[in-house]
C-alpha cells in the first residue's frame, strides 16, 4: 500500500503483510483512517488498558462479528486487556413480556456469542462492562500523557480533560483495531496544538450550575471545539471525588449535546492548572453563561413524548454510570425525601445504574440496604441501550442525564425535580 504517512520499520512491515494478511488489513485501516484527518505518523498506545464502545450484541452488527472472528483466527487479538461499555439488558430492570421478547430474540440475540468473542479478544474481566471505566473500582484509569485508543465519548472526554490522557473521539471498532496493532494516527487531540482552546466560557451564575445542564449549554455552543472554562472553580473547589463526579456528568453532556472531546477548567483540570490561559488561541471566542442562559437552554429542550403531560412510568439515573459517592449522596437524599413525603418507597419505578465494581463496593456500605428499602433498582445496565427498544422508547421516561435525553425519548429534569417526582409524585 502506498502511503504518505511516515511509518516505523515495524509498522511498515505489518502494513506489507510480513505478520499476516489480517494484521496488514487492520494496519491499512488505521493508516487510511489517519490520512483522512491529515495524520503524518502513527504513535504507540501507552495506556495499560483499552476501552471499547460496542458492548451490545445487535443482529445488525453481523459484519463486526465476522471481523472479530477473522482477527481471533489469525491470532491478532488486542495487545492490551480492555473494558467495554455496559451490557444492554438486565433481568432486574422493569420490562414487560413483549419488551423482553424484543430484547432477547430480536435486538440483542447475539449478546452471548459476542461476549465470548470479547473474552477471546482480551476482555479485562467478566465485570469490565461500564462507560465509566476510569473509576478506581473498575481499574482502567489512564495516566496523564497516556495515548489511548478509545471510542466511548463520555470516557474519552473524561480521560482527556480530567486525567490529562490523550485520545481522539474514535469510532467503534477503530478502538479495538488500534489496540490490535498497538498504535494510533497522530492528529487532533493527541497533539499539543489540537489541545488548545478556541472558546473561553465564563461562568457567572449565582449558584453552582447543574452539571448536565451546563455541559449541554457548552456542548451545543462550541460543538467539537475545545472550551476553556473560567469561574467554575468557584463552585468545585479542588479536584476531589465530588468534583470528579461533577465533571463526569458535565463532560458527558458536552460530548453528547455537542462533540467535545476535551475541555479545560481553570484551576481544576491538570493542563489548565499547569498552563492557564496560555491554552487559549489568540483569536478565541467568548461565551458567557449566567442563570438566564441556563434557564433558556433548559426551556428550549424539546419534549418528544406522544402525550406531553403523561405520568412518568420509569426513571433512569446514571448515564454515564454513577460514582460511589454519587450513589451514597442520592441514597441519603431519597431516604430523607421519602420520609418527608410520608412514603416508604419511590412512587415511580426508578433505576440507578453503575459499574459492577462500584455496585459491589456500594452494597458493602450501610447505604446498600437503605437504597434497597426505597424500592430503587441498582443495575449495571446501559440505559441508552434499554431505551433503544421501540416499545421502551414509547414510554414516558424521565432522567437527569442530558446524554440519555439527547439519544432517546427520555425527558430531562434537574436533579431536584427528579428527586421530587420519584419521592412525592402528585402530592
Amino acid at each position: 500500500m502506498e502511503t504518505k504517512m511516515i511509518l516505523t520499520d515495524e509498522q511498515r512491515a505489518v502494513l506489507n503483510g510480513e505478520k499476516g494478511e489480517t494484521l496488514a488489513k487492520v494496519m491499512e485501516t488505521m493508516v487510511r483512517y489517519g490520512e483522512v484527518f491529515g495524520a503524518t505518523r502513527m504513535v504507540p498506545i501507552t495506556s495499560s488498558y483499552n476501552h471499547l464502545v460496542t458492548s451490545f450484541g445487535l443482529k445488525a452488527l453481523t459484519p463486526v462479528y465476522g471481523l472479530l472472528d477473522q482477527m481471533i483466527a489469525a491470532g491478532n487479538t488486542s495487545t492490551q486487556k480492555f473494558s467495554v461499555d455496559p451490557r444492554p439488558i438486565d433481568p432486574n430492570v422493569p420490562a414487560n413480556l413483549l419488551q423482553n421478547l424484543i430484547f432477547k430474540k430480536f435486538m440483542y440475540s447475539k449478546q452471548e456469542d459476542y461476549e465470548k468473542q470479547l473474552t477471546q479478544m482480551g476482555l479485562k474481566d467478566k465485570d469490565a462492562f461500564t462507560c465509566t471505566c476510569y473509576m478506581d473500582e473498575v481499574g482502567n484509569t489512564p495516566k496523564k500523557g497516556d495515548v489511548l485508543s478509545w471510542a466511548e465519548s463520555s470516557a474519552v472526554v473524561y480521560a482527556n480533560s480530567v486525567l490529562g490522557a490523550r485520545c481522539n473521539r474514535n469510532s467503534g471498532i477503530i478502538d479495538i483495531m488500534g489496540s490490535v496493532v498497538g498504535c494510533v494516527p497522530y492528529f487532533g487531540l493527541l497533539t499539543d496544538e489540537g489541545r488548545k482552546a478556541t472558546w473561553k466560557v465564563e461562568i457567572r451564575t449565582t449558584k453552582k450550575p447543574e452539571a448536565q445542564l451546563l455541559g449541554s449549554a457548552i456542548g451545543m455552543k462550541v460543538m467539537e471545539d475545545v472550551p476553556y472554562v473560567v469561574g467554575l472553580d468557584k463552585w468545585l473547589g479542588t479536584l476531589d471525588e465530588d468534583a470528579k463526579t461533577y465533571l463526569k456528568d458535565f463532560g458527558a453532556a458536552t460530548a453528547s449535546n455537542g462533540a467535545v472531546g476535551l475541555y479545560h477548567i481553570e484551576n481544576i483540570t491538570p493542563e489548565a492548572v499547569e498552563q492557564g490561559e496560555s491554552l487559549l488561541v489568540p483569536d478565541y471566542k467568548t461565551y458567557v453563561i449566567d442563570d438566564a442562559e441556563l434557564e433558556r437552554v433548559y426551556r428550549e429542550y424539546p419534549v418528544i413524548w406522544k402525550k406531553k403531560d403523561a405520568k412518568p412510568k420509569l426513571c433512569f439515573m446514571g448515564c454515564p454510570h454513577m460514582s460511589l459517592n454519587q450513589l451514597i449522596d442520592w441514597t441519603k437524599k431519597v431516604d430523607a425525601a421519602l420520609k418527608a413525603a410520608g412514603n416508604s418507597k419511590v412512587v415511580i419505578p426508578t433505576v440507578f445504574t453503575a459499574a459492577p465494581g462500584v455496585i459491589e463496593k456500594f452494597n458493602a456500605t450501610e447505604y446498600g440496604k437503605t437504597l434497597e428499602k426505597t424500592g430503587i433498582i441498582l443495575s449495571y445496565i446501559c440505559p441508552l441501550m434499554y431505551m433503544n427498544n421501540p416499545l421502551c422508547g414509547s414510554m414516558p421516561v424521565i432522567t437527569s442525564s442530558n446524554k440519555l435525553r439527547t439519544y432517546t425519548t427520555a425527558r430531562y429534569y434537574t436533579d431536584a425535580e427528579i428527586l421530587e417526582q420519584i419521592t412525592k409524585g402528585d402530592k
